[in-house]
């Protein structure tokens, strides 16, 4: 049996697993987003509306900190799907889970963890 270090690309059964995986989380970013973009465009979904004006300038304050906090949340998420994307691409091209530092094989566990990445633990590590 060959050792994982000798492999220069994961088997096409195997680039398939991780396709069935990235596509489930895809699905599941996609619902987030969508989620978070439904709550940005349902103006009060508190029912404040008939709140005593000395609250007013305190609501509002509130209101516009959440709305930026769930534009940056839609922001990564949006990040996260296209990276997910273009992993898709990768497992395509056959190139999936090569290190784009080191050249070598990404290891399994850490693909399934963060099926995007495109850098194995050694080129992460040195980032630091």
């Amino acid at each position: 049996m060959k050792q994982e270090t000798e492999k220069t690309r994961y088997s096409d059964a195997e680039l398939q697993e991780f396709k069935e995986l990235i596509l489930d989380k895809l699905r599941i970013a996609k619902e987030e987003l969508n989620a978070l973009a439904s709550s940005l465009s349902s103006p009060n979904a508190n029912g404040t509306d008939d709140t005593a004006g000395t609250y007013k300038t305190l609501e509002d304050g509130s209101a516009t900190l959440e709305k930026e906090s769930i534009n940056q949340l839609a922001a990564r998420q949006k990040k996260f799907i296209e990276q997910l994307e273009a992993a898709l691409v990768r497992i395509e091209n056959k190139t999936y889970g090569v290190c784009r530092e080191t050249g070598k094989l990404i290891q399994k566990e850490r693909l399934r963890a963060v099926p995007h990445t495109t850098l194995s633990m050694e080129a992460k590590l040195k980032q630091y």
